[in-house]
């Protein structure tokens, strides 16, 4: 993932709901062009965070059994307000409908006064399929998206969040 937009969870419900929160530093790569006298989060990276946080929950509703969480489509997505440096997008998504291949939620991403998107997100899961090698491929992203998921319910927020997660605040 080029791009991680969740850098702590701090609930995760499996089958229902999960909240995370994604930090915008100021140092992502994306906001030298976007833009350069007003800085501001690009709406596709906002709903980014909503996926990323939703495959989470899914991940973690199926055990972990699968190798592919894919958006599959987003639907009522709304843009409400901007996020900029200095500021978090608190997500929210919940469970809406689980079936066998599919599962729809809803998901809210929130800054501390105000809503900043929405947008209910159809999420397809699978195997990766192709032989051998392939299912091998399937393991380690389910055991990496396990791990990772144990990590960012460990990450604690505050000033010392700042200091010890080079991968989310740089002091330079």
């Amino acid at each position: 993932m080029r791009f991680r937009q969740i850098h702590r969870i701090s609930l995760l419900e499996p089958g229902q709901k999960i909240e995370a929160t994604c930090v915008l530093t100021g140092r992502e790569d994306y906001l030298r062009d976007h833009f350069p006298r007003f800085a501001v989060m690009p709406g596709v990276m906002m709903l980014e965070s909503l996926f990323q946080a939703s495959a989470l929950l899914v991940r973690a509703t199926d055990g972990y059994n699968m190798g592919l969480v894919l958006l599959q489509e987003a639907k009522n997505v709304k843009f409400s307000d901007f996020v900029q440096p200095g500021q978090s997008l608190n997500v929210v998504s919940e469970i809406i409908k689980h079936g066998d291949e599919t599962t729809l939620v809803k998901a809210t991403g929130r800054k501390t006064d105000a809503v900043a998107v929405t947008a209910r997100l159809l999420l397809k899961r699978g195997f990766i399929e192709g032989g051998t090698q392939l299912s091998y491929a399937d393991r380690y992203a389910s055991n990496y998206m396990r791990d990772l998921t144990q990590q960012l319910m460990q990450v604690p927020m505050g000033e010392e969040f700042a200091q010890t997660n080079q991968f989310i605040c740089r002091k330079d």
